[in-house]
């Protein structure tokens, strides 16, 4: 396995920092409230990032997914690039590529997905019935990618369907979804067998990168922090037990960072990812929400700022380690794949 990014990936990363770095400020995410950053997106959009995840691939798509969590940015990217031009790309049929994919790259089509799928939804002639309690981006989105009781994937127009304000722990401006008898449109065709899990699977190593940025700013800040801040006339970063809190939460950074990049490679070459990305998911969710924690603890008095920077990356990862699921529901579908040699 090699996980040197190619020139255009690395290219993408550097472009995607400096555009986030930019604009992505603190003061920008505070007058943000709980909604999408829209000039951001439209920057974004512009630089052709969103599009370049057809070429840049998944592994691709974590780099940048990765930068955007260093600055927790309030775009919609990772469910766009994950439940719209990937899964189009991938499973669409050639119609649904030519209609869908301009959109979805220029940004004004935004996706979501009302993912991991439940059995909440039912399909029958073309429509679809149930309510999903919360759907990341749902009030910015134009199409929502829904799994059906049979992991049929279906395109719902988000304007057919009935979406219901939901505040999260994250600013995701999230809705809860409600179908009842809304008109949707099969992805791809009835022998797209697989689709759901090759989707899920892209998804869950997505927000995997989404949470290893996360955690890198969170440890960033918190390192800043403890180098000025003295203590009895000494930083508090000398302190033994500071350098140790700080070294644990890197190698738990470092470790949904790793396992993140292996599940896009393993998509990214064509192999078998969903034992990789349940492993990806479970570092982001367990670890995650350790080192989000340590960089809030490593403020001291000041991480009890709700207005700090980083009480925001505390947010995010407590947000994302609950997307991604528990960790004893992860370990379990792991481990129900290795016990059926699913899984390499």
């Amino acid at each position: 396995m090699d996980f040197t990014p190619t020139e255009e990936q690395e290219a993408a990363r550097e472009l995607a920092a400096r555009i986030l770095g930019d604009l992505s400020t603190h003061e920008r995410l505070t007058a943000a409230g709980g909604g999408t950053d829209a000039e951001l997106w439209k920057a974004l959009c512009a630089a052709g990032l969103p599009a370049a995840v057809e070429e840049i691939g998944l592994l691709g798509l974590v780099l940048l997914l990765e930068e955007q969590g260093r600055v927790t940015a309030q775009v919609p990217l990772a469910a766009t690039a994950v439940y719209g031009i990937l899964a189009v790309a991938r499973h669409g049929t050639d119609e649904q590529r030519a209609r869908l994919l301009p959109g979805l790259r220029d940004g004004t089509a935004v996706a979501t997905g009302a993912f991991p799928a439940t059995g909440a939804v039912t399909a029958r002639g073309g429509r679809l019935t149930g309510t999903v309690t919360w759907v990341p981006w749902l009030r910015d989105a134009t199409h929502v990618l829904v799994p059906d009781a049979d992991r049929a994937l279906w395109l719902v127009r988000a304007e057919d369907a009935g979406a219901e304000p939901v505040e999260l722990t994250a600013p995701w401006s999230a809705g809860r979804l409600v179908l009842d008898g809304t008109p949707a449109e099969r992805l791809g065709d009835a022998a797209g067998e697989g689709a759901y899990e090759d989707v899920l699977a892209a998804a869950r190593t997505a927000f995997a990168g989404l949470q290893a940025g996360v955690c890198a700013g969170s440890l960033a800040r918190a390192v800043a922090y403890t180098s000025v801040r003295e203590q009895f006339g000494r930083p508090l970063a000398t302190r033994q037990a500071v350098q140790l809190r700080a070294a644990d939460a890197h190698m738990d950074t470092e470790s949904i960072r790793v396992t993140a990049y292996e599940a896009a490679w393993r998509s990214d070459a064509g192999l078998d990812c969903a034992g990789a990305a349940l492993t990806a998911a479970w570092w982001a969710s367990e670890a995650g929400k350790r080192v989000v924690h340590s960089g809030q603890h490593l403020h001291g008095g000041m991480g009890a700022d709700l207005d700090h920077p980083v009480h925001r990356h505390f947010l995010w990862g407590r947000q994302l380690d609950a997307y991604l699921g528990a960790g004893t529901e992860l370990l379990a579908e792991l481990g129900d794949l290795l016990a059926k040699g699913e899984t390499a």
